[in-house]
């Protein structure tokens, strides 16, 4: 390395990472830095270098005296932006997940630094207000109905890395808990960071932190806001004049100053899990944070995963839960009701809809207040059979499934669109058509006859309701999309559990109790009159749990069963997708343990196939490196097609 008089004399050479997505170029590079930029190229900034012929971003992530490289080394070409945006923490924290999940650091980086905005950039920092005053600690407040909840409240005001599985009691309380656990790190001096699936659960966390504490605290980050905007908030974070971060998935790698607590809401919800390379989870990266920086760590819902069971089996983290009698005091009354046997009342479509124990809890409910429903399925009649051999009825161009959109509507295909005018099925040619899924909409039309003077607010993908008043009406929703009730909903009808328990997907039965205990949480306690009927098979172990609100022995259950079966938590899965002869050349290169075990092929999308390479905890560190490994390897032969490396899918057929 030669150092040419133009150049800084002190720490000549930046390391940067630049923002190339090869596999095989997962590593830092060096440049000398210009000596008119010596005060600017510090660790932290966004420059351009020259890579490959090509001018490209970076990040400068040190400055060095020597580089290891014995030939010329290029210039930095510029700095973008005086600002460090990328702190040490959270490279730190880009390198480590990059690891784990078989990606690389440029894609994390892309996740965890958004653009830049040069307005919002050189706006006034403290244009969303002055920061308070360290807050005063909260009163424990209603964590002292779990037995551990003070002690949870000491460790995060102590600073200690304390983590913990909480299993919220139903009811409106968790987001004023959420706001005083939050305060409580900031009284003790630490930053927070909370995420939430979406932007309701951000909403109502918003409006707790405020009760609290007013607006001088904390900061939201979330997709929904703009860019400039939300660049603006991720620039109070990382300058200090806001010390809590709450926000949606992206806000993981929030740069939170001297972090003492993440949290994770509801980590079993499906949003939680970054659909882009390398396609990290919330839970999982949060957990990295706590061990990189120290900080407490909090996996709270309504319900339990595995995974979380798992944390509190291997002794990781502790279980907060409330004792048996505060439950029974807190939850709603619920009920089973089977699809077999069960008489069925009420008029019109509503006859063959609700079971006469379902039919009665939503008559009686409306003389108090809101009945919430919960339908599994979107749309009018999503799914089509023909009425004589019963057999799915398919679109005659693309092979797709046929649905109705509305009542009187000819058939459609749900994948391309065509209309079915002239259907005939092709085992038996009949042609006239049942209905085998009924939609929330449909459901919301039969309800309207069935009490044609109540009114009927439906809450789903096309409008989502953010909450409801306490006058008697009838609420149909789909599954994540349901409005919060003044007072609390009188009552709850839980239609179709088979739907939700017959998916083919590992986690079915756990996503179906998620669903569930998240709906039944909102209505009012059983000695208040508080009633819930599910539909499904009162045997079955999730709605067991329900009738119960037991979700965590459900989770010790299912991790029992899993940790039996070689399936996930106990071990890790990588799913592998590509072209055939693409994946055997991969298969074929990569240097995996003897422990590893392949499985498949099977079908993946189009005309791809997929493998599922599984791995003991032991050995998973070693699989996932010599899957990276192999990736590096077909990168700097630049073969042809794609292939996706995902770890830990979080659906598994």
């Amino acid at each position: 390395m030669t150092v040419r008089p133009e150049h800084a004399v002190q720490r000549p050479v930046a390391r940067v990472v630049v923002d190339v997505s090869l596999a095989h170029l997962d590593r830092v590079f060096d440049y000398l830095v210009p000596a008119e930029l010596a005060e600017v190229a510090v660790p932290g900034v966004r420059v351009r270098v020259r890579f490959a012929g090509r001018l490209v971003n970076g990040f400068v992530v040190e400055r060095a005296e020597a580089s290891e490289h014995t030939g010329r080394l290029a210039s930095l070409h510029k700095v973008v932006s005086p600002q460090p945006v990328l702190v040490p923490a959270v490279h730190a924290l880009a390198r480590a997940v990059a690891d784990h999940y078989a990606g690389t650091e440029p894609d994390v980086l892309r996740l965890a630094v958004p653009p830049r905005h040069a307005r919002a950039e050189a706006g006034d920092p403290g244009s969303l207000g002055a920061l308070s005053a360290a807050p005063e600690r909260p009163a424990t407040g209603t964590w002292s109905r779990y037995p551990h909840g003070p002690a949870l409240l000491d460790a995060v005001h102590g600073g200690s890395d304390a983590r913990a599985v909480w299993t919220a009691l139903p009811g409106p309380t968790w987001p004023s808990e959420i706001a005083g656990l939050v305060l409580t790190a900031l009284a003790g001096g630490r930053g927070a960071l909370v995420v939430l699936p979406d932007h309701r659960d951000v909403e109502r966390l918003d409006a707790a932190l405020t009760d609290l504490a007013g607006t001088g605290q904390h900061v939201v980050l979330a997709a929904d806001d703009g860019p400039a905007e939300r660049y603006r908030r991720w620039l109070a974070a990382l300058r200090g004049t806001r010390r809590a971060v709450i926000g949606t998935r992206a806000a993981m790698f929030a740069p939170v100053r001297d972090l003492g607590l993440v949290f994770v809401w509801d980590d079993g919800d499906d949003l939680h899990a970054e659909p882009r390379a390398p396609y990290p989870h919330v839970r999982t990266v949060l957990a990295m944070r706590s061990r990189l920086e120290g900080a407490a760590l909090v996996v709270g819902g309504l319900s339990r995963t595995a995974e979380g069971a798992a944390l509190v089996r291997s002794g990781w983290a502790k279980s907060v839960a409330s004792t048996r009698e505060v439950v029974r005091r807190v939850a709603p009354a619920v009920r089973a009701s089977g699809d077999d046997g069960d008489d069925r009342d009420g008029p019109d479509g509503a006859r063959a809809r609700l079971p006469t124990l379902a039919w009665r809890t939503a008559a009686q409910g409306l003389e108090r207040g809101p009945v919430l429903v919960q339908v599994p399925r979107a749309g009018y009649l999503p799914g089509l059979a023909c009425a004589t051999c019963r057999a799915p009825a398919r679109c005659p161009v693309c092979g797709g499934p046929l649905g109705s959109p509305s009542g009187g509507a000819t058939p459609s295909c749900r994948w391309c669109g065509v209309v079915a005018i002239a259907w005939a099925c092709p085992l038996c040619e009949g042609r006239r058509l049942r209905a085998t899924a009924v939609g929330s909409s449909r459901t919301a039309e039969e309800l309207g006859r069935a009490f044609p003077r109540v009114p009927v607010r439906t809450s789903g993908s096309g409008t989502v309701l953010a909450g409801v008043g306490p006058e008697p009406a009838l609420v149909v929703s789909t599954p994540g999309a349901e409005p919060v009730a003044e007072g609390g909903y009188a009552a709850a009808l839980l239609l179709d559990g088979w739907a939700l328990l017959s998916r083919p997907d590992l986690r079915a039965a756990e996503e179906a109790l998620r669903r569930w205990v998240a709906a039944a949480a909102l209505v009012r306690p059983g000695p208040e009159g508080g009633r819930v009927v599910v539909l499904a098979d009162a045997g079955h172990a999730a709605v067991q749990a329900l009738v119960r609100w037991d979700p965590a022995t459900f989770a010790d259950r299912e991790l029992a069963e899993r940790t039996e079966l070689h399936l996930p938590p106990d071990t890790r899965l990588v799913s592998l997708t590509g072209d055939a002869a693409g994946l055997a050349r991969f298969l074929a290169g990569a240097q995996l343990p003897k422990t590893a075990e392949v499985l498949g092929p099977v079908a993946g999308p189009g005309d791809q196939e997929q493998f599922l390479v599984r791995a003991r905890r032991g050995s998973a560190r070693a699989v996932v490196a010599a899957l990276r490994g192999a990736a590096g390897v077909r990168s700097a032969h630049k073969e042809a097609g794609t292939l996706r490396v995902q770890v830990d899918p979080t659906e598994i057929g």
